[in-house]
């Protein structure tokens, strides 16, 4: 079943198989998911709506500050990726192909929460079989990372056409960047609570 947006686009673009092939690392995935601004706001809609529909459940549960906290917090780690990729793609010359790679990028993520909900399955069968829970557990989340990061360098490095070594720095400054700016409100709150409290 398709997520929305995930249409076949006219002249025999299918997003679908765009985001297979990506994700088995075959370039060919680009001509099927479309460029430009509105192929890139098809691909960022989705990503929005979920959090959002979350936040209203939450806000109906009578949780309205946590709820607007999360999807904030949510809003910022989806927009931040494609606000700092934009301006490292524009001081390397690359900004004529950063729609190709942010609109692929957006839809690549789906596959992740995928292949997490797998490993969890695989990882209570190798439970079950012997293995002990915690190497199990952090193995596999270290494949997943593992994947997570060969992807974005896969669709940074043919997105944009980087080297390999700067398209590694790419994702690495951007995912970086990216956890400050979601969490740095979080911890600095924490150090303030933690100051009154030493206070009082």
């Amino acid at each position: 079943m398709m997520r929305p947006g995930m249409k076949a686009k006219p002249g025999g673009q299918n997003i679908l198989r765009g985001i297979v092939l990506l994700c088995r690392g075959r370039a060919a995935g680009f001509a099927e998911i479309g460029t430009g601004p509105e192929a890139f706001l098809s691909s960022l809609a989705p990503l929005i709506a979920f959090p959002l529909v979350g936040c209203g459940l939450m806000v109906a549960q009578g949780k309205t500050a946590d709820a607007l906290a999360d999807f904030l917090a949510t809003l910022i780690a989806l927009l931040a990726p494609p606000v700092l990729s934009e301006e490292i793609a524009r001081r390397w010359g690359r900004r004529d192909r950063w729609f190709r790679y942010a609109t692929a990028l957006n839809w690549c993520q789906w596959v992740l929460p995928l292949l997490a909900a797998l490993l969890v399955l695989l990882a209570g069968f190798i439970v079950q079989a012997g293995v002990p829970m915690r190497p199990t557990v952090i193995s596999l989340c270290c494949v997943l990372l593992a994947y997570a990061f060969w992807l974005q360098w896969f669709l940074a490095r043919r997105g944009l056409d980087l080297s390999g070594l700067r398209a590694a720095g790419l994702v690495l400054l951007v995912n970086l960047l990216t956890i400050v700016l979601v969490a740095g409100p979080q911890l600095l709150d924490l150090v303030a609570q933690s100051g009154l409290a030493q206070k009082g």
